[in-house]
């Protein structure tokens, strides 16, 4: 009998199905990487989806965020996700939690718990403090590195973060995980030099990159279909 996962159990059989049904992935991150993650793992079949991001979806969104609409302005991006996913799948567990993750507050997240984690993070301090506190639960994870002033997908490779060249923020990253002892993470991270911009405003002290959809769709759901292959032992 046909159902909405029929196509999926053509690929990757019932018993796999029924491993996604069963899982249960946390996605710290909804934006331009992280709301195609969480997105293409609910079509996808996974069962159980946590998702943290402690932003309000903006204007400047639209260009690029899937869950961004003119509707959904002003909304929390955890609540905007949390709506979209369950209109595509009903049966999904969706829990949400309206925070930044930080060094601070990492000791409030159980990481056993998690079948897999996606780092879809921007900030360096709590990249490094989430794939730290990964690797000590022994759960699954995988980061994403700088999609900002990139125009070129293609350029996209999943990777061991050891492995990686040219990407700013994967520089950045190797340095810091090679001085707390941490051995391999496995990436996705783009090829393409950095564009230079003639403007780059800052907030808050940070300069904002360009972006347009192509390279953060794409490595979300590059990483979406690591996850799913991880899970399923493909």
């Amino acid at each position: 009998m046909q159902n909405q996962f029929s196509r999926n159990e053509m690929l990757i059989g019932k018993n796999n199905l029924d491993k996604l049904a069963a899982s249960k992935v946390a996605v710290f991150g909804i934006g331009g990487v992280g709301g195609y993650v969480a997105e293409a793992l609910v079509r996808a079949g996974v069962g159980t989806l946590d998702i943290i991001d402690s932003e309000k979806i903006d204007i400047t969104n639209i260009n690029r965020q899937i869950i961004a609409t003119h509707k959904t302005v002003g909304k929390y991006k955890t609540e905007a996700a949390k709506e979209r996913l369950l209109d595509i799948n009903p049966q999904v567990v969706i829990n949400t939690c309206n925070m930044f993750f930080t060094p601070e507050n990492s000791n409030e997240f159980d990481f056993k718990n998690f079948d897999y984690v996606v780092d879809a993070i921007d900030v360096v301090t709590s990249k490094i403090e989430l794939i730290l506190k990964c690797k000590a639960a022994n759960t699954p994870v995988i980061s994403c590195m700088g999609t900002g002033n990139k125009l070129n997908p293609e350029e996209l490779s999943v990777a061991d973060i050891f492995n990686t060249s040219v990407c700013p923020l994967a520089r950045v990253m190797r340095k810091e995980l090679k001085n707390r002892g941490v051995k391999s993470l496995k990436v996705v991270y783009s090829k393409e030099e950095p564009l230079k911009l003639s403007e780059q405003p800052e907030v808050s002290g940070r300069h904002i990159p360009g972006s347009m959809v192509f390279v953060p769709a794409a490595a979300g759901l590059l990483i979406a279909s690591q996850v799913v292959k991880d899970i399923i032992g493909k």
